[in-house]
């Protein structure tokens, strides 16, 4: 069994939530790989906050991280064309959704609404 853990997690993380916490901890007993996108990463540190650099990276090592393929890639672009009006998917979003799709993992997410697609297991983690 496989997870990807969407960016807001691991916010919630380090942010000091406790949920999210005992959740990434759960996890890594619960799961055989737990996956994050590297759109994650880019996200983490586009927002991080002084001095979390080194922090955000000893967690995300802990984690495998998963490129964009090409096969992500098109899968992600056919999401947008499907989901773009009437959801309003974005691109992180798309690409997060189809690296899911692709590893067949469950996907945890705090954002259910950004994820319209029914073709793979997404969940609120907490």
């Amino acid at each position: 069994m496989f997870a990807l853990i969407d960016t807001n997690v691991f916010v919630d993380h380090f942010r000091g939530k406790n949920e999210a916490t005992e959740f990434l901890k759960g996890c890594i007993n619960k799961y055989d790989i737990v996956y994050y996108s590297v759109i994650t990463r880019i996200e983490l540190m586009a927002g991080m906050r002084q001095n979390e650099e080194s922090i955000i990276n000893e967690l995300l090592e802990i984690f495998k991280e998963v490129n964009v393929s090409k096969e992500i890639a098109y899968s992600a672009g056919l999401c947008m064309n499907k989901y773009k009006k009437s959801h309003r998917i974005n691109v992180p979003d798309a690409i997060i959704a189809a690296t899911a799709r692709s590893l067949n993992a469950s996907l945890y997410t705090l954002n259910l609404k950004h994820f319209p697609m029914q073709d793979f297991k997404i969940d609120r983690p907490y």
